[in-house]
């Protein structure tokens, strides 16, 4: 459920960017007569059984597979311990290029697939390793098994990792206001505005997830108490270079979400409490 109200929150799509869908819709044949140009961004979700070939695109005449048709949009994996893990394997290069390139004897073609990769999963087979509520019936060996299906390269591409715990029936009944996709989306579309400003006059990147190295430095500067916070989360939980990136880049973000120009100790420990679930439960 709340992977499919992701959609619902990203920034509006600008004209370049619908531009982009459409073709990659067009040449893969998703496009109906009616339909000029995609205004939405797309939602795709491929079955556990999926090849890595519809996954990453090929054929005899390549065309374009889940992870390019999710460009600009998302991709989400239910129970991403059930897709075979060699699957799964084949998201790391474009995860980190944004790119796919396929290889034929006919032809080699290059495709986007600049997309948000979702994926949800259950701590164990029984689904109740941890739970408050209900006793897991899974032994250790099961419970290693079933989540060393995801591997750490993986892991390590994902930005946020979020346990959710079961949802009470008083809080499902509640009549107390809650923020919906609307406010909520503005406040991204404010958040990017401010991005689109920051990184006009470098004119190769629109957002923070496609911050270089290089650009990392120059904008992701952090005070002192940031760098100790930051210093002591690397040493204690073992986090690679690609981590520490990927947590500035977050932190950048959650600074632009709560409209400060600079980041802000609790902006840093909100992202790197967000890198903590795979310690807790892959032991790493």
């Amino acid at each position: 459920m709340l992977a499919r109200r992701l959609p619902t929150i990203l920034p509006d799509l600008s004209f370049k960017e619908a531009l982009e869908i459409t073709k990659i819709h067009s040449i893969a044949g998703k496009i109906s007569p009616n339909t000029s140009i995609i205004t939405k961004r797309p939602f795709r979700v491929p079955h556990h059984t999926v090849s890595p070939v519809s996954l990453v695109g090929g054929g005899k005449i390549p065309k374009p597979g889940e992870i390019s048709l999710a460009h600009y949009g998302v991709l989400f994996l239910d129970e991403l311990p059930e897709f075979n893990r060699n699957t799964l394997e084949v998201l790391r290069g474009p995860l980190e290029d944004r790119i796919i390139s396929i290889s034929r004897v006919n032809a080699s073609l290059t495709y986007p697939c600049n997309f948000i990769f979702a994926a949800s999963m259950n701590p164990c087979p029984c689904g109740y390793y941890g739970s408050k509520d209900k006793e897991c019936t899974c032994t250790q060996t099961q419970i290693s098994k079933y989540i060393g299906k995801i591997s750490g390269p993986l892991l390590d591409r994902i930005d946020l990792h979020i346990e959710v715990q079961s949802v009470k029936y008083d809080k499902l009944n509640s009549s107390n206001k809650i923020e919906t996709s609307k406010e909520i989306k503005e406040r991204v579309n404010k958040a990017r505005k401010i991005q689109l400003e920051r990184y006009k006059e470098d004119n190769t990147i629109v957002s923070n997830s496609e911050l270089t190295p290089k650009l990392i430095e120059k904008y992701c500067k952090l005070t002192n108490n940031g760098k100790k916070i930051l210093e002591k989360a690397f040493e204690k939980l073992g986090l690679s270079a690609r981590a520490y990136g990927r947590i500035l880049k977050v932190a950048r973000t959650i600074a632009d979400l709560d409209n400060k120009t600079d980041i802000e100790e609790e902006h840093i420990a909100e992202a790197i409490g967000y890198r903590n679930l795979d310690r807790k439960y892959w032991g790493s």
